[in-house]
């Protein structure tokens, strides 16, 4: 579970381990698979690309290699002729080949932002296709949130998985090419005439060199790594300097807090993460440590190495060409491809270490794929109905939430029937959204059963249960998207349905003013031109919605909280046309709204203390209800 695996990964880093040491080619193989069996176009026209890319330069240089020695060989004009067109075609076939291949590249991934959107919407499919207890469990929003700063920090997890596959493939064939052009260095003999250049013949020397070249090679991506490593083993503190600037270095910019900042002076609660030089990144930091001991020798002995191998490649080739194994184009031919097979190699060692350092990042990815499904989905077709239509029972359920010894609910027991109005009342804390809850199935019963039509909810098919609720809930959101699309929830809609469901719910006034109706954007986010409604306007676009649904069952919860009283007198007063056949649950502080309900529920420390009409349950002057009624009342009746 997201938890024991939030603790485990603290722990690791606390100790300074890298939880995965081992399995790392395993995790990052099956994170390439991953996003290949979803997007098999985009991760297959990629790495074709890059392999192309890598191949490419070879053609060139075997062709210029070959012009280089006619001109200073024989110099004979027909071979010369034909070398130069055999160049220029080769060039134009190269080009044309990548334009191909780019186009079938942006092709495949028209619409997406690189990597990152591939990634960003398996994490999402993940979270559709999750449990609801398991998307409202917090530890699982604290792994999603590591996995996402470690990704924006420095691109750590999937998304550096697609740049490390890239890398790896473009270095396999970049070495491929290398090596086909560079055997004849090592085969092309030095004339004995040569005198004591001769040894260059011996295959010692040959074996020697090869040694020197790959050992030199090698070991400047490996101190490469070596630097990149303190990124990687100090990510936490990375990770959590990111988040202190994530949020102060942008409080400025976030307009529901311009008031308090202004009026209070946030502002300077900033100072102390912005101008201390003993933070993260700060001078006297610890990355500026790094930077100025073991991190910078690292880098600046991978740079001084890299120098070492380009000298080397250059004296061998030279000493050879000298000694009269090859001309002056063979020259030209061995020193680039032997530099982009040293190339190859260094970005090869550095594509594995990059993929070793990523490992305990893709753990963490993979910790949140394999979040386990415990809801059972059930398997029974919904009997279809009108509008209504449905019984529904509570039959002794109680229910706590993960992880916590308290029952929420403790032996609920009522039943409704289709078209009826129930309000479900009591003070917070009592268990009113927990009922809603385990009702649309967001959550399962701790003990006893929820039936409906006589059946076990558990035993009809999630998805069509799913369908048969339309809830606005407390927390609800809306979309910086067009009006009717935020009422639809889809691109496609109904306008005359649409407007239709506004004005029912209240906001046809609005609308009416609104320059292009259902087509108007909402908010400016993303549209200069969009308008910006009121808490309680959004509330009324939040009913529309669920009018649009046209659900059986309509679920309010605190339908009217947000709006003013004569609005949300208007919006009882339409009730009925609102409602419709439907089967209405309405979850309220409010108790002037009961008195339009054909029953009420009334919860207290998690277990339903009345039920009754309006009327009944007032006319009991020592119950709840009555209580909370008169506890309203007395502020109206002076």
């Amino acid at each position: 579970m997201p938890s024991e695996t939030h603790e485990k990964t603290t722990k690791n880093r606390k100790n300074g381990q890298n939880p995965l040491s081992k399995g790392a080619i395993a995790l990052n193989f099956r994170a390439l698979a991953l996003l290949f069996c979803h997007y098999p176009k985009v991760i297959a026209s990629r790495l074709t690309c890059v392999a192309w890319t890598a191949l490419a330069p070879y053609v060139g240089i075997y062709f210029s290699a070959r012009v280089i020695e006619a001109l200073t060989g024989a110099r004979d004009p027909q071979t010369l002729w034909r070398l130069v067109l055999a160049t220029l075609l080769a060039a134009a076939v190269v080009s044309i080949v990548s334009a191909l291949l780019v186009r079938w590249r942006d092709n495949s991934s028209s619409g997406m932002y690189g990597a990152y959107y591939l990634v960003e919407q398996l994490f999402a499919e993940k979270l559709l296709d999750m449990d609801f207890a398991a998307v409202d469990d917090t530890k699982t929003h604290e792994l999603l949130s590591e996995i996402r700063q470690s990704q924006n920090s420095a691109g750590w997890g999937l998304f550096r998985v697609v740049s490390d596959v890239e890398t790896l493939v473009s270095s396999l064939f970049s070495l491929l090419g290398g090596i086909t052009l560079t055997v004849s260095l090592f085969t092309a003999r030095v004339p004995e005439s040569a005198g004591g250049y001769t040894v260059l013949n011996h295959p010692l020397f040959a074996l020697a060199v090869v040694a020197l070249l790959l050992g030199v090679t090698c070991l400047s991506p490996l101190l490469s790594n070596k630097a990149d490593s303190f990124w990687a083993r100090n990510v936490g503190n990375h990770n959590l300097a990111n988040r202190l600037y994530g949020h102060f270095g942008w409080l400025g910019h976030r307009k529901e807090l311009a008031t308090d900042v202004r009026i209070y002076r946030q502002d300077l609660l900033c100072d102390k993460h912005t101008h201390n030089k003993e933070d993260t990144f700060g001078s006297a930091g610890p990355f500026a440590r790094y930077a100025r001991g073991p991190m910078g020798l690292y880098g600046a002995a991978s740079a001084a190495v890299s120098v070492v191998f380009s000298g080397a490649v250059y004296l061998f080739v030279c000493l050879k060409a000298w000694a009269g194994a090859f001309g002056i184009g063979m020259v030209t031919q061995y020193i680039a491809a032997i530099t982009k097979v040293a190339g190859g190699v260094s970005s090869l060692v550095s594509a594995a270490g990059s993929m070793k350092n990523n490992a305990a990042f893709l753990r963490q990815v993979f910790d949140f794929f394999d979040i386990p499904n415990s809801m059972c989905r059930g398997c029974l077709p919904l009997p279809q109905k009108q509008n209504g239509g449905y019984e529904v029972e509570f039959r002794d359920v109680s229910f706590r939430y993960p992880g916590s010894e308290t029952y929420a609910l403790r032996h609920v027991s009522m039943t409704f029937r289709g078209g009826e109005r129930l309000a479900v009342v009591g003070q917070n804390g009592s268990g009113k959204t927990t009922f809603i809850k385990l009702l649309c199935r967001l959550y399962d019963p701790t003990e006893g059963v929820i039936l409906l039509d006589g059946k076990d909810i558990r035993d009809y098919r999630y998805e069509e249960y799913m369908k048969i609720f339309s809830v606005v809930f407390q927390d609800f959101r809306l979309f910086a998207l067009p009006l009717g699309e935020n009422v639809a929830a889809g691109m496609a809609y109904d306008s005359a349905r649409v407007t239709d469901c506004l004005q029912k719910a209240g906001f046809g006034e609005r609308l009416a003013k609104l320059p292009e109706g259902p087509a108007t954007w909402l908010y400016k986010d993303l549209c200069k031109e969009g308008v910006d409604v009121s808490g309680g306007e959004a509330q009324k676009i939040a009913i529309a919605r669920a009018l649009y649904k046209n659900a059986p069952f309509l679920i309010l919860d605190e339908p009217t909280a947000a709006l003013d009283p004569l609005a949300e007198a208007e919006i009882y007063e339409k009730l009925s046309d609102i409602v419709e056949d439907r089967t209405a649950v309405y979850i309220s502080h409010r108790l002037s709204s009961c008195k339009f309900c054909d029953e009420i529920l009334v919860f207290d420390g998690g277990a339903v203390v009345q039920k009754g009409t309006h009327a009944q349950l007032l006319a009991d002057e020592r119950g709840k209800y009555s209580e909370l009624w008169h506890a309203q009342a007395q502020y109206y009746a002076r």
